[in-house]
This record gives C-alpha cells, sequence and structure tokens, in this order.
C-alpha cells in the first residue's frame, strides 16, 4: 500500500494532480512522437496514420477506459501486423490501406463485443512463454525491416530470417551518409542512460536521436536529390530518404474501404489483429497496474471495448488500431503521472506539436525514425530475454524458441497455434499419461474449493493445471471473499505450469491488497528444472544445486560472523513493497539471503540479492541489486535521502512537482547541497533529523547509499547491481554507525 493517498480519479482527480499529470504527459509526448511516427513507417502506413492514432488514445480512450496511469496508442506490434495485412490484402489497386482500415474497424468492433461479453478473460489462457515468444519474433522483424532503411539497403526475401540474413549480405552497399545518421542515433540510445549529466536526460532519447539528425541533413543536403562522391564511388542522398507528410495535416485523413470484407484475406487479418492487440492490451495493462505507485486495479473486460471503440474511431479517420502501450505507460509511471488526465493530455499536446511542427517534422530522417525503432525492436528479442526464459525453466525456453521461429517462418497468428501446440505436447510428455487422459486431467481435473469456515478457504489442484486450466481457476478463486485467508494445495497435482503459478502470483498480489492472505502447500511434492520460484512443477527428478564461488564467499562470511545464510529463491517478497522505491518496480524474488542483528541482537537486518523490474514486458529493464533492510523496534518517520545532482539543483521546481520535495537546512550546507531529502511529513524528518544525524550524512556524502525508512524499517542499497563481499562489509559498517545515531520520535499517523 503506498504511504501516499490514493488520488481521486476523473474531474476531482484533475482538479488534484493536473500539473503533475501535464509535466508527465510532456514527457510521454515526446517519447510518443517519434514513435508513432516510426511505428507508422515501418508498416508501410501512411507516417500521419501512427500520430492520428495515437491522439485518439490521448483525447477519446481516456473517457472510456477503467485505467489511471496507462497510456494508449499505436504499439510496436502493430508493425508486423499491419505489414502481414499490407501482403494479404494488397490487389495493385493502390486502396490497400483504405482495405486494411476497414480490417481496423471490424476488430474494434469485436473487442467492443468482446469485452461486454467479459470474454476478454480468455487471452490469459495463452501462455505466458508463447506471448514472450510472440514479442519475440516481432522484435526480430522490427530489427530485421529496420536495418535496410538504416542502412539504405533493401531485401526482397520471402521471410523474415531472409530478410535479416540479407542485412549482412548487403553491408558492403550500405549508404555511408545513413551510416553516419544511424550510428550516432543507435550510440546516443544506449548510452543515454549512462550519461551522468542530468541535464542531458530532461528529454527522453528519442527526441535526442530526431534533433541531432536534423544538422546531418543540411550537411548532406538531403533535401535535393543528388549523388556524392566519396572513396571513388557515388552514393544518393535526397528527400526519399526523408519522412514525407502533408502541409496540411489535416490532408493525411484516409477512409476505410470496405470492398474486401468478403474475402478470406480479409477476415484472416481481423483475426490476427483482434487476437494480438487483444492479448498486448490486456497484458499491458496487468502490467501497468503492478507498476501503479497506488496499486489500483483495471477492469479488464471495460479496458478492452475502450480500446476496441477507440480503434473503430482511429481506423474511420485513417489511423491504426489502439492498445495500451507498455513503454510510454512505464514514462508516464516514473514521470509521477497520477491519473487518466496525463493519457488525455499527452495527446493533446501531440495534436498540437504536429501541428506546429509539421514543417520540422519533415526535416527527420527516416534513418533516425529506423534506428529508434531497431533500438526498440532489439529489447522485445535482447539476449535477456532469452536467459530469463531459461532462468524459469529449459521447457520455457523451448517454447519461446519454438514460437518465435514458428512465427517468423509464417506469421503471428501460426506462431500463437504453433506455440499453443508445442506447449501442450511438452506437458503431455512431462506428464507422462495417454492424450485422451491428459486432456480429462485437464478439463475434469477434479480441482475444488472448500470453504473451511467464513475467514479461511483451501483450493485443491488436482490432475493438469496449465494454461487451460486457467478459467477453471478464476471461477474457483472468485468465491473467495476479500481479506480470507487460502490455502493452494497442489501435492497431489500431476503437473503445474508456469502460467498458472504466475497467474496464481498475480491473483495473491491483488488478494494481499485486499488484507487476504495466501500460501502454498505441497511444492515439496514436486520438481523442477530450475530453482525459480514459477518453474513448471511436474514430477521429474530434481537437479543437484552447487553454490557460485559469489556465494560460497557469502556463506563464509555469515559463518565467520555467527550470521544465517540461505542461498534459495524467495518469492514472498511483500514485505519490501512498503518501501517507496518498490511501489513501481516489481520485485520478482529475492535469494543469498544473510541475516544478523545489532545493539545486542536488539536490531535485526537482513541482506540479500533482489530481483526486481523497471518498467514491464518490452519496456522491462531488469535490475540484480543488494540491499539491507534493517527491522527497528520503534517508530521512525518516512524519508528517503540520496545523493544530490546538478540537474536535481536547477528543475527543483520540476521535481517538487513530481512529488519529490526537498527538505534543506540552511545551517547544514553541505548536507543540503549534496542530498536530496524527502518525505510525507516535513516536520516530522526534521525533528528526526537531529545535527548529529546530517553530520553522520556529511561524511559519508560520498558512499551515495540510497537509504529510505517506511517508520518501521530502513532500506539502504548503494548500486543497481550485485554487492562484493567488501561492499557488503562497507555496508554494514555504514548502517550499524546509522543506527548508533538515530533515536525514536513520536510519529502522527
Amino acid at each position: 500500500m503506498s504511504q501516499y493517498a490514493t488520488p481521486a480519479d476523473w474531474f476531482k482527480g484533475f482538479a488534484q494532480n493536473w500539473k503533475s499529470d501535464l509535466i508527465a504527459a510532456v514527457s510521454v509526448s515526446l517519447v510518443a512522437l517519434p514513435l508513432a511516427l516510426g511505428i507508422a513507417i515501418a508498416a508501410g502506413a501512411p507516417p500521419m496514420s501512427g500520430i492520428i492514432s495515437a491522439i485518439i488514445g490521448g483525447v477519446v480512450t481516456t473517457f472510456l477506459r477503467g485505467s489511471h496511469v496507462a497510456i494508449n496508442g499505436p504499439a510496436n506490434s502493430l508493425i508486423a501486423l499491419v505489414l502481414v495485412g499490407m501482403t494479404a490484402l494488397d490487389d495493385g489497386s493502390g486502396q490497400t490501406f483504405s482495405y486494411l482500415l476497414s480490417a481496423f474497424i471490424v476488430s474494434g468492433a469485436i473487442q467492443v463485443v468482446l469485452g461486454f461479453l467479459k470474454l476478454g478473460r480468455f487471452a490469459e489462457a495463452i501462455p505466458s512463454s508463447v506471448i514472450q515468444g510472440i514479442l519475440a519474433a516481432i522484435g526480430i522483424i522490427i530489427v530485421a525491416k529496420q536495418l535496410h532503411v538504416a542502412l539504405g539497403t533493401s531485401s526482397d526475401a520471402d521471410n523474415m530470417v531472409g530478410v535479416l540474413i540479407d542485412v549482412f549480405k548487403n553491408i558492403p552497399n550500405a549508404n555511408p551518409f545513413l551510416v553516419i545518421i544511424s550510428a550516432l542515433g543507435m550510440l546516443l540510445l544506449i548510452f543515454h542512460n549512462r550519461i551522468s549529466y542530468k541535464l542531458f536526460h530532461f528529454l527522453p532519447a528519442p527526441m535526442w536521436v530526431l534533433i541531432i539528425s536534423i544538422p546531418f541533413v543540411f550537411l548532406f543536403g538531403f533535401f535535393d536529390e543528388h549523388a556524392i562522391n566519396l572513396l571513388g564511388k557515388e552514393y544518393v542522398v535526397g528527400p526519399q530518404y526523408l519522412i514525407s507528410i502533408p502541409d496540411n495535416p489535416w490532408d493525411g485523413i484516409l477512409f476505410p474501404n470496405f470492398s474486401k470484407i468478403g474475402t478470406g484475406s480479409f477476415w484472416l487479418v481481423v483475426t490476427s489483429i483482434t487476437l494480438i492487440t487483444t492479448v498486448e492490451t490486456l497484458a499491458s495493462t496487468k502490467a501497468v497496474d503492478k507498476i501503479d505507485p497506488y496499486k489500483r486495479k483495471t477492469k479488464l473486460n471495460r479496458d478492452l471495448m475502450a480500446v476496441g471503440a477507440s480503434t473503430v474511431v482511429s481506423g474511420i479517420v485513417g489511423g491504426l488500431p489502439i492498445v495500451t502501450v507498455i513503454v510510454r505507460s512505464t514514462v508516464n509511471v516514473h514521470n509521477n503521472g497520477k491519473t487518466r488526465w496525463a493519457n488525455f493530455f499527452h495527446g493533446l499536446l501531440l495534436f498540437a506539436f504536429i501541428m506546429v511542427l509539421a514543417p520540422v517534422i519533415k526535416m527527420i530522417p527516416l534513418a533516425a525514425l529506423a534506428v529508434i525503432l531497431v533500438f526498440s525492436g532489439y529489447k522485445l528479442t535482447a539476449p535477456r530475454i532469452y536467459t530469463h526464459a531459461y532462468e524459469q525453466g529449459m521447457e520455457q525456453l523451448l517454447f519461446l524458441m519454438g514460437t518465435l521461429i514458428i512465427t517468423l517462418y509464417t506469421n503471428l497468428l501460426g506462431g500463437v497455434i504453433g506455440g499453443i501446440v508445442l506447449t501442450l505436447g511438452v506437458h503431455l510428455l512431462l506428464a507422462r499419461v495417454p492424450i485422451q487422459i491428459f486432456f480429462t486431467m485437464i478439463f475434469k481435473s477434479g480441482t475444488k474449493m472448500f470453504k473451511k469456515d467464513d475467514e479461511n478457504y483451501e483450493l485443491r489442484v488436482k490432475g493438469v493445471a496449465n494454461f487451460l486450466s486457467i478459467l477453471t481457476l478464476n471461477k474457483y478463486l472468485d468465491q473467495v471473499p476479500q481479506g480470507a485467508n487460502l490455502k493452494v494445495n497442489i501435492s497431489t497435482a500431476r503437473l503445474v505450469d508456469f502460467t498458472v503459478l504466475e497467474h496464481l502470483e498475480e491473483y495473491r498480489r491483488i488478494h494481499r491488497s485486499t488484507g487476504g492472505k495466501m500460501h502454498y502447500v505441497g511444492l515439496d511434492h514436486h520438481v523442477a528444472s530450475t530453482s525459480h520460484p514459477l518453474a513448471l512443477k511436474s514430477q521429474t527428478s530434481p537437479l543437484p544445486q552447487r553454490l557460485s564461488p559469489r556465494q560460497q564467499e557469502l556463506k563464509k562470511l555469515a559463518v565467520d560472523n555467527d550470521w544465517t545464510f540461505r542461498h534459495e529463491a524467495e518469492w514472498q517478497v511483500y514485505d519490501l513493497l512498503r518501501f517507496h522505491f518498490f511501489e513501481s518496480r516489481p520485485i520478482e524474488y529475492k535469494e543469498n539471503i544473510i541475516t544478523g542483528a545489532f545493539k545486542d541482537e536488539s536490531i535485526e537486518w537482513e541482506i540479500s540479492d533482489v530481483t526486481f523490474d523497471e518498467g514491464a514486458l518490452m519496456a522491462t529493464e531488469v535490475y540484480h541489486t543488494t540491499i539491507q533492510v534493517i527491522h527497528l523496534p520503534f517508530e521512525i518517520p518516512e524519508f528517503m535521502v540520496e545523493s544530490e545532482g546538478l540537474f536535481d539543483k536547477i528543475f527543483d521546481k520540476v521535481i517538487s512537482l513530481r512529488g519529490r520535495r526537498d527538505i534543506d537546512f540552511k545551517e547544514f550546507n553541505k548536507f543540503s547541497n549534496n542530498m536530496i531529502l524527502s518525505g510525507p511529513n516535513e516536520d516530522a524528518v526534521r525533528q528526526f533529523f537531529t545535527p548529529e544525524l546530517i553530520q553522520f550524512f556529511e561524511r559519508n556524502d560520498n558512499d551515495e547509499y540510497h537509504v529510505e525508512s517506511n517508520r518501521r524499517e530502513i532500506l539502504i542499497f548503494k548500486k543497481l547491481r550485485l554487492a562484493r563481499v567488501k561492499d557488503i562489509e562497507a555496508m554494514l559498517e555504514f548502517s550499524e554507525k546509522l543506527v548508533n545515531i538515530i533515536q525514536p520520535i513520536e510519529v502522527e499517523p
């Protein structure tokens, strides 16, 4: 539960939070502008179609949906969908995109019906690894297509594997002037987060790529087609390498053509669009709920109807389908967007940008947009995606890779179907039963809910509990009232797959927010191919675990100091959610846990390696860091203190609006200049930070620790990476000195 009051909704929320929502919307719109243009161009659609859908996703969807901090608009997945649709509906008449607009409208209408009938839950029955495989395939499709644009080459290959291979074959034929723009843009995207000069972070990286690319357009003379001789070879540059939009943005509006509605290819396109956008919207909306600091829950079927209706409107005026977009939603949350109005403001700002900046947009080289999309596509298929799947279980990597390969050689719909068939086949082998019995154990498993009393329930999971069991499990979970205790007994289940355990863990998160509790029984009766807490559980032989060299060092450190050490992963980490830092950063698990105590055992502490996410889905950045949590026997105020940079000082007003008011002490200039101190109760924080405590932080200001209190506990960490043993010893020395200084004070609730 957040330490701050949940913002009001609708117009009361507007009155309370319009400033913070507007500031967040500025950042979101600056990210959305290049992405909307790039997605449309990469999909072979008119550039304005991407902007139109982004605007409608803001100014229309906001009033229809149930989510609070999500951002709606076009997504990267649409590139592959639109490319497939354009190929399927092309009849040489020049009306292909108009045919596709009619498919968008029909698809949106189907989503409205699905949401109205509360059928959006069927999207939950698609295995998690299959969804990851589809997203990874989309990433490869984006990278393969856009690398050609970035290099000025082309490919006539029949499938995406061939298109990607042609990238490397055509490198000798690359246009060096486009390569210069692309290379600088890629370097900027890679190192943007690593540049310490915080003023550079005032604009998002995609906007810097566009800004830096424009001078090269003038330098190389892109406005007129001509050849430039370089090392004895001529290369053509010209306006064909620039974004082409109408002088009057209103001329970018196109209208649908329904003449293909009676063909099989039309309905294949509609089915693909509906399936992929529905799955992405529901998955992204649930992911955004996880990073919402206020832990609000979205009504998914209402959101499905909202994006469906908005897609209908978008298709009517020449725009792309609308989904919940995770990248821009993450930007919104991290910039302190609080209500639905941030999405509305972002739509208005995009409308203003396109009306005012149309002449500037026409100066942007396509290579700059291409490199932004290549970077975005790489994130969808980065090595961590595959290593993370392997950590979840060898079979999860198999499902992901199988789905990916099928998609690349067929299409998105073929990938979904093929991935599901592959997953069922492996489950059948692991269950070791005949096919008929296997499906009987899924659909007639004997799983039941037992009510012990008004506060205690037991869900006994039997048979094969895989992704096809999700809807049945939901029926039983809906019977558990808020605040009740639920025991999930899987001791007699033949197989429990990753998707089911992931779904149960998501239910536990939501149930816990209502005051309820949930725990598992019978996990020790099953084994898995990995130690990941959500790994598929079956009756195969377990693999022995060996400690890594670092784990051996940690164990020795604990033994030498009479502390306890356990290396096993723990996924019940809800206590960490009481810290502000983790409110919008979902924690996967903690491991390598050392526990001890200070002050004659009166103050206990715990050090652990925590794996958490920043963002979600394709915007996820996974961090592994070492933290310390100190459990206090008394109360202190809530506060957060960390090093202050130049950017924080210059833009203190903006930071204040983002919810991070810096508390300064005039008599301690060094502390006030070098540290950011914040907290919801400023008077209590000032009383708690005695001269002795302030001087302690002044003496240790170069250590750059993040120190945070949630009243009864203190969180300490230094870097967003795993600490070495000597770093852990230094952190313990720092924390012991800290607890020897702090004193309890009376804190008003």
